[in-house]
């Protein structure tokens, strides 16, 4: 059920579908009065694939919006430092507090990383670091909400919608470097 106040009465959520590097990512957004807004983003591995499909429509023709958002996300997968536009998701489907977390997300540059503890405590609340992981794990809008930036504390990669291996090759691309054990070097940290 669509729960934003500027989308048009009775929107059917509509998919776009795109080839990636990492393979087919999914964009379920619907009309507004603004313009399209982007309710998910769906990984290639995103268990939630199919749940989110149930509703949706396949798109025909793509508003401008839409297609510079998946042309974005293209360039951004295969290494090109791309800044999105916030202004397409649909953040008002989200918590208060996740949102605050997916735009404290947002806000970290490309080639930085934090960790979940950090950015619970940049929000002032430095005992939600699990909150904060279970958060960017429900995160509707990865690469967009670059997510793949929040590590554990000791630099282990955490978790990602899209896999493991696709964090890593994300980070790497981002030029952050790692040890020996496949956690990361903690040389440029944000917040």
């Amino acid at each position: 059920m669509d729960r934003s106040p500027d989308s048009l009465p009775d929107a059917v959520p509509v998919v776009t579908w795109f080839a990636t590097a990492f393979g087919k990512v999914r964009l379920v957004w619907v009309d507004s009065r603004p313009g399209p807004r982007v309710q998910r983003i769906l990984l290639p591995c995103d268990p939630r694939t199919d749940a989110a499909m149930i509703e949706a429509v396949p798109s025909v023709d793509e508003p401008r919006e839409i297609r510079t958002l998946v042309a974005g996300i293209q360039s951004f997968v295969t290494g090109d430092d791309v800044r999105f536009d916030t202004g397409l998701l649909d953040l008002d489907r989200c918590p208060p507090f996740q949102r605050r977390v997916l735009l404290a997300e947002y806000g970290i540059p490309r080639g930085y990383v934090s960790t979940y503890g950090r950015i619970a405590r940049h929000l002032e609340n430095p005992s939600a670091s699990r909150a904060v992981g279970s958060a960017l794990a429900r995160n509707p809008f990865p690469l967009v909400i670059p997510c793949h930036r929040a590590l554990r504390s000791d630099g282990s990669l955490g978790g990602f919608q899209g896999g493991l291996d696709m964090k890593r090759r994300l980070l790497e691309m981002e030029g952050i470097r790692f040890r020996e054990d496949g956690r990361v070097l903690m040389e440029r940290v944000w917040y």
